[in-house]
């Protein structure tokens, strides 16, 4: 019977043992050693890529926010209004007016068939239309009206950025050309001539936009 409980206790003792040596190891020595490199090798990934301007953050490279003034590029739909909202009599809303549903990421993933997919869209057409009345509804290229699946996507084609420089020429002041190097100078070309998609950063072009016009 004594043997038995040695044993036992033995068994046990060598359990925590090894428990809380992977807990240390695991848990605590290489995420350490991870963030440390990562911090090393890769210091601006490591912090978010962060944005900032007169030494204030304003953003980050890889999370969008949504624009709506007339002298700002406009991003992709997001159905998370990409987390920004306004504050009202002690509450939280989106720019629209709905009621800010607290800091999230993701799609309202609507089948094809879904009414309120296509009065969505819809509704994005007609606003686009308005606030741009020399673009042709076929000539509106898909991506501006399509969410990401992530609702934060900074990106859209160079297609949809060329589309809205009239307006936005007009709106800010600025010439069209003066925006065009704008969008230029954030544009990410496709891996090796190849892999993946051209594409604009929608926050860094608005960024340089408030700073020609002293809004930032």
């Amino acid at each position: 019977m004594k043997n038995l409980v040695k044993k036992l206790l033995k068994e046990i003792r060598q359990t925590v043992v090894v428990s809380v040596v992977l807990m240390v190891v695991c848990g605590l020595v290489f995420p350490c050693l991870l963030t440390g490199m990562a911090n090393l090798i890769f210091p601006d990934q490591a912090k978010g890529n962060l944005i900032a301007v007169n030494n204030q953050i304003v953003g980050a490279e890889n999370v969008g926010q949504e624009f709506t003034e007339d002298y700002y590029m406009w991003s992709r739909p997001s159905a998370y209004h990409y987390n920004v909202y306004i504050e009202k009599e002690g509450k939280q809303y989106y720019n629209d007016g709905t009621e800010f549903a607290g800091l999230g990421s993701g799609s309202n993933n609507y089948a094809p068939s879904n009414p309120a997919l296509a009065e969505r869209v819809e509704a994005d057409l007609k606003t686009f239309l308005e606030k741009n009345p020399e673009v042709k509804r076929e000539d509106i290229p898909t991506d501006l009206l399509t969410a990401s699946g992530s609702g934060l996507d900074p990106h859209i084609s160079p297609e949809s950025a060329e589309i809205q420089i009239p307006r936005i020429a007009e709106a800010s002041g600025l010439s069209e050309d003066k925006i065009r190097k704008f969008v230029a100078d954030n544009t990410t070309e496709k891996i090796l001539g190849i892999f993946g998609e051209r594409k604009v950063n929608v926050l860094k072009v608005n960024i340089e936009i408030a700073q020609e016009l002293d809004l930032i």
